[in-house]
């Protein structure tokens, strides 16, 4: 469901999964529909989501606009659908809960697609936490560095016509799951309470305007301190007026009582208590030369966004599980992409659950929702609902 440019770097991979037989595509607009049919030799079209549910899919992939996540999903898993989202999976606690709802009435797959859980340094992270070498999780830090000039003005554009300023406005908490699951997929903790604060934008473009805004949004940049259910701290950056580019726009520190993990933009680091610091950038760099890929005709045509997606696998990404139909095939976000691909069909196939599942999901995007609220509230704590971890796996 949806043909934009993000959905497009997902269509050849569920194409040449070997668990899938057929892909379709849905899309409102008549134009971008057939464009891109055509382009991936696709022959069954939607013109809606509701006319896709009514045909004979086994499971819909979400990729409209970030709002409408929760929404769709549930009335695809109440057609007897399986569903995989794009983050974020809701945008209100009252979607969040109707999505968990959906998902154990129905008994169906749900994944979200977060590209933060098979980032090299949260897949790093996770193999050190586990084996005890941070000890006591103490602290951690997950930050989205993404000024609007870097793509996001054309692509609120893109999807929102003449309207597009009032998308635009989209109050950044509610897009946190790229930060917030690095914390909480390493530790196995979950934020229970926040305190956020709110940057009102500055610049006269006619965005993060409250009268603009569908969602009376001023903020551009938003900073949350929470604590977590181990009673550790967390700090979460979701900035969209930024003076950074290329680097790591999404990145993560982890410390604990025995060793460290820390993030900059030019600088992996793995700190430990009686130990030099240990230098991480060839470990957990993505790199074309690892597995060959096939240059995105996306990023071909947007030189200036290859540092935002980087493409390729890193050494401690576990290639040898995937599909050998994905060899050659593009792969964003820092070697993501196969990965989200296989979990999801995977998941589908054998009816186990994936590890990013509705639960998981929930803990990804409540805090953010829960956060915003709280800087319209100039920074009173409240508290995080929690929907559990699901049933045993």
């Amino acid at each position: 469901m949806g043909a934009g440019n993000f959905a497009a770097a997902f269509i050849p991979l569920f194409k040449a999964h070997p668990g899938v037989e057929q892909v379709a595509l849905a899309e409102v607009f008549p134009e971008r529909l057939r464009e891109q049919a055509e382009r991936f030799g696709i022959t069954e079209c939607y013109s809606s989501l509701e006319e896709m549910l009514a045909g004979d899919v086994d499971a819909v992939a979400i990729f409209s606009q970030r709002w409408t996540h929760g929404p769709m999903a549930v009335k695809a898993l109440n057609a007897g659908k399986h569903v995989y989202s794009a983050v974020p999976a809701a945008i209100t606690i009252e979607e969040v809960g109707d999505l968990v709802d959906a998902v154990k009435r129905t008994g169906l797959i749900y994944m979200m697609g977060e590209t933060s859980y098979y980032y090299p340094a949260t897949i790093y992270c996770r193999d050190r936490y586990v084996k005890g070498d941070m000890g006591d999780f103490v602290y951690g830090e997950g930050e989205y560095l993404h000024d609007m000039t870097h793509g996001f003005y054309a692509a609120y554009q893109h999807s929102g016509g003449d309207d597009w300023k009032k998308h635009a406005g989209f109050p950044p908490m509610l897009y946190p799951t790229h930060s917030v699951s690095m914390i909480v997929s390493v530790t196995g903790q979950y934020m229970t309470h926040v305190s956020c604060l709110g940057y009102k934008d500055r610049v006269d473009d006619g965005v993060f305007l409250k009268d603009v805004s569908l969602w009376g949004n001023e903020f551009s940049n938003e900073t949350a301190l929470f604590r977590t259910s181990g009673g550790a701290m967390a700090r979460v950056n979701e900035f969209r007026r930024i003076g950074y580019s290329g680097g790591n726009c999404v990145r993560c520190s982890i410390y604990g009582t025995l060793g460290s993990y820390e993030e900059q933009a030019e600088s992996l680091l793995w700190v430990a208590r009686d130990s030099r610091p240990e230098h991480l950038d060839s470990l957990l760099r993505t790199n074309s030369d690892i597995a060959p890929y096939l240059h995105d005709e996306f990023l071909q045509h947007n030189p200036d966004r290859q540092s935002d997606f980087k493409q390729g696998f890193s050494p401690v990404h576990p290639r040898e599980r995937l599909p050998k139909e994905f060899a050659g095939l593009g792969n964003w976000h820092s070697g993501s992409h196969h990965f989200l691909t296989d979990d999801f069909v995977t998941a589908v196939v054998t009816g186990k659950r994936p590890p990013v599942d509705v639960w998981a999901a929930a803990r990804y995007t409540l805090p953010g929702i829960v956060a915003h609220e709280s800087a319209i509230k100039d920074g009173e704590s409240l508290a995080i609902p929690d929907f559990g971890e699901g049933p045993a796996r």
